[in-house]
């Protein structure tokens, strides 16, 4: 991982400058969103098992984190968890016992 010291660049005269690329950041949060909204691509996902409101929220909680609002992006990301935990739970439910024994093989 890089240091928070590689976002300071110094240039020809000994000149520094900081790296803030919050407008490239949040542009491409908008993106996805966008395209996370898009019928298409939630059909799509649908399809594979994947919940775009999820994906949705595990992005809100990835920005709030890039943002430094950690306590909002932990309590974004708990919650992501804990419904993809509670999905597998019930898809594993469904399934039922695999090997006779009432357990998985």
């Amino acid at each position: 991982m890089a240091s928070s010291d590689d976002d300071d660049r110094t240039i020809g005269s000994g000149t520094t400058f900081a790296v803030d690329p919050t407008r490239e950041i949040a542009s491409v949060f908008d993106d996805l969103e966008d395209l996370l909204k898009n019928g298409d691509v939630i059909e799509s996902l649908s399809q594979r098992g994947v919940n775009a409101s999820i994906a949705l929220t595990a992005i809100e909680g990835l920005r709030a984190y890039l943002e430094g609002k950690k306590a909002e992006a932990a309590e974004d990301f708990a919650m992501v968890a804990e419904e993809i935990r509670g999905r597998l739970e019930l898809a594993r439910a469904a399934e039922g016992p695999k090997n006779g024994h009432g357990g998985h093989s």
